[in-house]
C-alpha cells in the first residue's frame, strides 16, 4: 500500500517502523513542527528523527486545517491510506477524504472508553486492570469512528512509561495486521457504542498536585500516571516536593490527619491519606535532583507529625 504516516511522540515510532518493515510504501511522514529545547537548540520529534533515519520525506505543517498547500501535497501523492498515531492535530474533512481507504488511527485505549488526548494516563488513574489499543476508521468526531481491530494489555501497577511502551508495540503489531485486512477487503467496521464512551481530558500541570486528601491507592495511581508529566507533587514548607517511587500500605496510624508524616526510617517515610497510608521511597525537592529518601533525609528536616500540603 501507498501510505502517508502522521505521528509525533515516541509512542508513534514503533508503528512507523513496523509499517516500513512490512514492505509498505511510506511516501511521506507528517509530524508536528520542530521545537526549541535547552539553550535554543532545535529538537526534532521522535517520529521525524525516525523518518529521516529511514530516508523518508517529512512534512511539518503548522495547522493542517488552514493549509490548502498541504492538502494539495498529499493529494498529489495519491495515497491508499493515511495512518495516524498521536499526531497532535485534528484532520479536516479535506484530508480525511484524500486516501482511497480513508484514514485510520492507532488509539491507546479500548474504544469507546477514553476517547481524547490522554487515554493511557486515565487507564492508570482509574485503576483499570486492562486497557489496550484500538485501530479505528477516522471521521470528523473525536475518536468516534468505526472500530476495525483491538487488542488488550494488562495494566497492573505499570507506570506511564512502561504502559506507553507496551501499547506502542501492541499498536505496531496490530496496525500491520489491520492494513493487511483492509488491503484484502477482509476488514470489518463496528460502530462504537456512544452510550458507553468516556473522555480522557488533556492533562494540566495542576492535576499533579496532591495534599493526600484522597486514598493511598489513588495517589499511587497518580504518581504512576503522571511520571513523565506533570509529575505528582505536594508542598513541604515553602518548597515543592515531587513523588516518584511510592507504595500504598495499610494504616500505620489511624488517628493521624491526612497529609501527616507517620513514620520515618533510613529508606522511606509514610504519609497518612484519607484511606490508607502511602509509603514514599523516592522524591525530588524543588531546585534539587531526584533522589532516594535516604539521601533526602540526610540534607533536609523531616519529622513525624510534619504535614505535607
Amino acid at each position: 500500500m501507498r501510505i502517508i504516516y502522521m505521528g509525533t511522540p515516541e509512542f508513534a515510532v514503533p508503528a512507523l517502523n513496523s509499517i516500513i518493515d512490512a514492505g509498505h510504501d511510506v511516501e511521506l511522514v507528517v509530524t508536528q513542527p520542530d521545537r526549541r529545547g535547552n539553550r535554543g537548540k532545535v529538537v526534532f520529534s521522535p517520529v521525524k528523527a525516525c523518518a529521516l533515519h529511514r530516508g523518508i520525506k517529512v512534512s511539518q505543517p503548522n495547522n493542517i486545517k488552514n493549509d490548502p498547500d498541504f492538502t494539495k501535497e498529499i493529494s498529489e501523492l495519491k495515497p491508499d491510506l493515511i495512518v495516524v498515531a498521536a499526531f497532535g492535530q485534528i484532520l479536516p474533512k479535506e484530508v480525511l477524504d484524500v486516501p482511497v481507504y480513508g484514514c485510520i488511527n492507532i488509539h491507546g485505549s479500548i474504544l469507546p472508553e477514553y476517547r481524547g488526548a490522554a487515554p493511557m494516563q486515565y487507564a492508570i488513574l482509574d485503576g483499570k486492570d486492562k486497557t489496550g489499543v484500538t485501530i479505528m476508521q477516522m471521521e470528523l468526531g473525536l475518536d468516534t469512528g468505526d472500530i476495525i481491530s483491538a487488542e488488550e494489555v494488562e495494566v497492573g501497577r505499570k507506570d506511564i512509561i512502561t504502559l506507553s511502551e507496551e501499547l506502542a508495540e501492541c499498536g505496531a503489531r496490530l496496525v500491520v495486521k489491520t492494513i493487511d485486512l483492509i488491503a484484502e477487503g477482509q476488514a470489518t467496521y463496528t460502530k462504537q457504542d456512544d452510550s458507553a464512551s468516556s473522555y480522557a481530558h488533556m492533562i494540566r500541570k495542576e492535576d499533579g498536585y496532591t495534599d493526600f486528601n484522597s486514598s493511598a491507592a489513588e495517589i499511587d495511581n497518580k504518581v504512576r500516571a503522571f511520571k513523565i508529566w506533570p509529575g505528582t507533587f505536594t508542598n513541604i514548607g515553602d518548597k515543592v516536593l515531587k513523588l516518584f517511587d511510592v507504595l500504598p500500605i495499610d494504616d500505620v496510624d489511624i488517628n493521624a490527619d491526612f497529609g501527616v508524616i507517620t513514620s520515618i526510617d533510613k529508606e522511606k517515610f509514610t504519609v497518612k491519606c484519607t484511606d490508607g497510608t502511602l509509603e514514599i521511597r523516592e522524591v525530588q525537592l524543588q531546585g534539587k535532583k531526584r533522589m532516594s529518601v535516604s539521601d533526602f533525609i540526610r540534607g533536609n528536616k523531616l519529622e513525624v507529625g510534619m504535614r505535607l500540603k
